[in-house]
């Protein structure tokens, strides 16, 4: 994937060569309780939760468990920081900037601390996670950081008796909720843009994965953003969630996450005050591979596709459907390929596959596997979990898929990749588009006609031509259909996080 250097905002090419960053030392875990007008508070109910390493199973630290109250009290802090007249509202927008690109340069310098956090708490491999996550991260608070001084209104002629304008202003408080699989990451795509406007913001990282999004609210008190403006609340989702997403006070909510999860959160905005929306939501997304394509990158790409962060990806390559007369070849060098993937210790540089994040996730994708042996596809590579007492699984490859089975129709989040044939092309790109997702895509060829043409005709928000997972800040990320609404990224987030008024003067003289 590509994370300007990420993959999930512009992957670094490779990752570069010896020497590696060592992990940091973690002995033990500053920053577990709720964070509120720059405050470490206790829960108001006195609960906490566990923490797990996914690769050992065993418990990190125990984490304060926010609720409603908790989400009241931050959602409070962060309407009097948004209030006009208040310090953040006063601040030139300049200096949101200069605040922004402080931020950054804390992260930078915690780099190595934040990466080890993020890869015991998720299982990705700390390699990915100090080149990939954090390079995205800090490029995001950046980009963002240099877009203070530029967000514009218009002017519009009528007649010589008006004079008509419009202005960008904050949306007001913004509520955040986001996923595990890319903690720290999803965590700056939500604030940066928010900040960048002007808004404040209460935001829930998820249950399973806390400990980077807490740590990073100390380098916002560290950095100097007035209190309120970023509050952060560690919990639950039908608990806290619930209680961000029902909010009254909140005017925006932004969420990452399941198709499921999103249905609820939209019908919790739309019940309460009709608060904006924002949903990145699952795919089932389909790579086209043509016969004429560079067929050893095509098969590299897609791999990366399905198997980065062990297939726990909204974007994973989980269809790939391969012209027939390169089928046969493309099985092969596909097993090749991933002979080569190392699984182990997410702290081992040579590690490239983790484990899955939790015992719920790792018995999904068990369950799906046996599905596609049960209905009838060819168990090429994989398919076991290793050892007894672990979440690591293998990663997956099934040949001769075909479109009504379990592994071809729903999304698995994990490390398994289904290649499915095809003689034409359009009924390729017919049954790449016979599902209820329309996240991303992907086509391989060396005809630039046939790519456009294809890439035309492929309901997603992002295809990607001869490569896959190419994220980066500067372009705008989102789906259409079960995928959710609006975008990320880019020029075009800047639109989810601020109202349009229109200002309309009459002259009172006209020459």
């Amino acid at each position: 994937m590509a994370h300007n250097g990420t993959t999930q905002n512009g992957v670094a090419e490779e990752i570069p060569a010896l020497p590696f960053p060592e992990p940091a030392k973690v002995q033990d875990i500053r920053h577990t309780k709720i964070f509120i007008n720059n405050e470490w508070l206790t829960s108001s109910s006195g609960r906490t939760f566990p923490t797990f390493n996914p690769a050992t199973c065993v418990k990190i630290c125990d984490v304060e468990e926010g609720d409603k109250e908790d989400v009241d009290n931050a959602v409070k802090a962060a309407k009097a920081a948004g209030q006009r007249g208040s310090p953040w509202r006063r601040m030139d927008v300049s200096s949101r900037g200069k605040l922004l690109h402080m931020l950054a340069d804390l992260v930078e310098r915690d780099r190595v601390l934040l990466a080890t956090l993020e890869t015991l708490d998720t299982g990705k491999p700390f390699l990915q996670s100090f080149f990939i996550d954090l390079d995205g991260s800090i490029k995001t608070l950046r980009y963002y950081a240099g877009w203070t001084d530029k967000i514009q209104g218009k002017t519009m002629h009528v007649d010589e008796s008006f004079v008509c304008l419009t202005k960008h202003e904050p949306v007001g408080v913004c509520g955040a909720i986001i996923p595990w699989n890319f903690p720290l990451l999803m965590f700056m795509w939500k604030i940066a843009p928010a900040l960048s406007c002007g808004n404040t913001i209460v935001i829930k990282p998820a249950e399973q994965t806390p400990l980077t999004a807490l740590h990073v609210g100390s380098l916002i008190k560290e950095a100097g953003f007035p209190p309120g403006v970023v509050n952060i609340i560690p919990g639950f989702g039908p608990t806290a969630g619930a209680a961000i997403a029902s909010h009254m006070d909140i005017d925006k909510v932004a969420f990452t996450g399941s198709t499921e999860v999103g249905q609820l959160i939209k019908e919790a905005a739309a019940k309460s005050n009709l608060k904006r929306v924002t949903l990145e939501l699952g795919g089932k997304n389909p790579c086209i591979v043509f016969a004429d394509c560079d067929l050893q990158m095509a098969v590299e790409e897609t791999q990366r596709g399905a198997f980065y962060n062990q297939g726990q990806c909204c974007t994973a390559a989980s269809r790939v459907f391969v012209e027939e007369t390169i089928y046969d070849e493309f099985v092969r060098r596909s097993v090749e390929n991933a002979k080569k993937i190392v699984m182990g210790d997410p702290l081992d540089p040579q590690t490239s596959h983790g484990p899955q994040i939790d015992q719920q996730q790792f018995d999904k994708i068990m369950d799906l596997i046996e599905s596609g042996k049960n209905e009838g596809a060819r168990l090429e590579y994989g398919g076991a979990a290793v050892g007894e007492k672990s979440l690591f699984i293998q990663p997956t490859i099934f040949s001769e898929v075909k479109d009504h089975m379990r592994i071809a129709k729903e999304e698995i989040f994990g490390p398994v990749q289904c290649i499915l044939s095809f003689k034409s092309q359009r009924k390729a790109v017919q049954r790449a588009n016979s599902t209820q997702y329309g996240l991303v895509s992907a086509v391989f060829t060396t005809s630039m006609d046939k790519a456009l043409s294809v890439s035309a005709a492929l309901d997603t928000g992002t295809v990607w031509i001869n490569c896959y997972n190419n994220l980066h800040v500067q372009i705008p990320f989102g789906g259409c259909k079960m995928s959710g609404n609006g975008r990320e990224l880019g020029e075009y987030a800047l639109a989810e996080y601020t109202e349009v008024k229109a200002m309309i003067i009459k002259l009172s003289e006209t020459l």
